[in-house]
């Protein structure tokens, strides 16, 4: 029967969908697997459902021959997969596109409120028994409503911010993207990430994880954005250049932040925690069961396709 390593606990559903169809092994730990425990699953199991953090790289597939001939990710996002060498090990990948849109697009909305709020904020104060009652200029953030939202990056992910911000918010959208991009709501596409950044109150970073994204929104972007603008990154960590979004948090270059991923993840800086004006969350982007499920699912299905010899619905 063929074998499958499932490399995180996951929803008791998706588990048994797997083991309908194939001999499971799952793996007990949270945390994103060794390098050597990498290299002894390509050699032991016809398949692998990995996740972020098994970075496996061109290192990890070595020069050698794998019995696994499928890495179906649960994720959307696979920077942490070297494609082009799981091609060349003879190894297919895959991942689960759709399933996490309207999640993570939920958490860009509730950081852009969060942060223009000072929700976290408020929520330390409360805790801290610091709060002395309520006056007209308490905590005074940024009304929303109305507001220029500038997407980064204008896929699945970066459309379904925008429908959010615009009909329910009724925010104008300006926008970058690598390509020319139709839109369903009014939105203006603009040349650069540094374009958006200058006229957006609230900027949202939605582009996929990966080498052409490393480090791509640094000290002149945050430069280019209004002193009383916000930032939430809902993408990858590394797709920010850190050390320039804490010197722009603690100059008053921008008036907050929201976080849901870090370029050094788990790792939070200390400067990063220690700033009010900043939310952050545990990347919770899709942390709903249901989503999960979905997730987990649809990359049971991919398994399933490659097993049966055809070619998986979420192929990369």
């Amino acid at each position: 029967m063929t074998r499958i390593l499932i490399t995180r606990p996951l929803p008791d559903d998706v588990i048994a969908a797997a083991e309908d169809l194939f001999e499971v092994e799952l793996r007990e730990k949270t945390t994103p697997m060794t390098r050597t425990e990498m290299r002894a699953a390509l050699a032991l199991y016809d398949g692998i459902l990995p996740t972020l953090g098994d970075r496996f790289d061109a290192t990890t597939f070595g020069d050698g021959t794998h019995r696994c001939k499928v890495l179906a990710n649960f994720g959307v996002g696979y920077n942490h997969i070297d494609v082009a060498a799981a091609r060349g090990a003879g190894i297919t990948v895959t991942n689960t596109p759709g399933a996490v849109t309207d999640a993570t697009a939920d958490i860009a909305l509730m950081l852009m409120l969060m942060s223009c709020r000072r929700a976290g904020e408020g929520e330390r104060l409360v805790r801290a028994g610091a709060w002395e009652g309520w006056h007209p200029t308490q905590m005074l953030g940024l009304h929303m409503t109305g507001k220029v939202l500038g997407v980064i990056g204008m896929g699945r992910i970066g459309q379904a911010i925008a429908r959010r911000a615009h009909f329910g918010f009724g925010m104008e959208v300006v926008f970058s993207n690598r390509s020319p991009r139709q839109t369903e709501m009014p939105a203006r596409q603009l040349d650069t990430p540094e374009e958006v950044a200058a006229a957006a109150d609230v900027v949202v970073v939605a582009v996929p994880g990966g080498a052409e994204t490393h480090r791509m929104i640094g000290a002149e972007f945050f430069a280019a954005m209004k002193p009383t603008a916000h930032f939430v990154n809902i993408s990858r960590g590394d797709v920010v250049a850190e050390d320039a979004l804490i010197s722009a948090l603690q100059t008053g270059g921008i008036a907050g932040a929201g976080l849901d991923v870090y370029e050094f993840e788990p790792q939070v800086p200390e400067a990063l925690r220690a700033l009010e004006n900043v939310t952050l969350l545990p990347h919770l982007g899709t942390a709903a069961l249901e989503v999960r499920v979905a997730m987990g699912r649809m990359a049971v299905d991919n398994l399933r396709a490659f097993f049966a010899g055809q070619t998986p619905p979420n192929a990369v």
